[in-house]
């Protein structure tokens, strides 16, 4: 068998022993996941159209396609951060659809890490206190944030001397680093990453993600990423390619 696999994409939902689990319980499960964007006045615009996916424990897995075609609706949803048109989105085995808001949130918290695009950094706070945010809602003591958040910014080249600097005098990368250290310090079962490289350097960019490859072999942290970048592709162990709001590609890389 050639070193990588091209799976093609079942018109039903994959089984448990498919290429995508290898017969674990799956972390992510949608089924038949429908999003459609009504606004008034508007022609309604179907973002995903049925997709069934499945994401196992451990994964290092890139969702690519042209813009348009549904990746980052399909994160939201993984994510809690959208509701779906009809479909189910389970995630560590909770029926994200069976939760009322708070408790929604409670997961959130507890479960899952996001990067953002658009950072979604609090503008009051420093980068220390963004980056500590969810330690701080988890109730980990103040010592103990500040050293894991000090050795997140050192891993991802954020130097002391922007600590206490709040986003506005922060550029792009920064503010992206910053985001990306708050979704890793809490070491969560998954991290959904939107274009998380979008805003840095060829440079930085390949040291955040090597970094983030890193922590997924030696903590098995589940990382899903939405991507344009060639970068990410070729560092992913899988990549699933979405067009129309539909997986079109899945390659499972050896």
């Amino acid at each position: 068998m050639s070193e990588h696999t091209v799976v093609p994409q079942p018109a039903s939902p994959p089984s448990a022993g498919s290429p995508a689990t290898d017969g674990q319980e799956p972390l992510v499960k949608t089924t038949n996941l429908v999003k459609i964007y009504e606004d008034k006045d508007q022609v309604p615009v179907k973002a995903l159209n049925g997709v069934d996916f499945q994401v196992a424990p451990g994964e290092f897995t890139a969702i690519a396609g042209p813009s348009g075609s549904g990746k980052t609706t399909l994160l939201n949803l993984i994510g809690g951060l959208d509701k779906p048109t009809s479909g189910t989105v389970v995630v560590a085995g909770q029926d994200l659809g069976a939760l009322s808001r708070n408790a929604l949130a409670t997961f959130r918290l507890h479960n899952l890490g996001f990067i953002f695009q658009a950072y979604n950094l609090i503008p009051v706070l420093t980068a220390e206190e963004n980056a500590e945010f969810n330690l701080l809602l988890q109730g980990v003591p103040p010592k103990e944030r500040h050293e894991r958040v000090l050795q997140e910014f050192e891993d991802l080249g954020i130097s002391s001397e922007l600590i206490h600097r709040r986003p506005n005098k922060l550029s792009g990368g920064q503010q992206q680093r910053v985001a990306v250290a708050r979704a890793l310090v809490s070491r969560p079962k998954l991290i959904l990453a939107d274009e998380p490289t979008a805003n840095l350097d060829s440079k930085t960019g390949a040291r955040l993600l090597d970094k983030m490859r890193d922590l997924n072999e030696r903590t098995g942290i589940t990382f899903l990423f939405s991507t344009h970048d060639p970068m990410v592709m070729e560092r992913a162990r899988r990549l699933v390619i979405l067009r129309d709001g539909l997986i079109t590609e899945d390659e499972v890389r050896g």
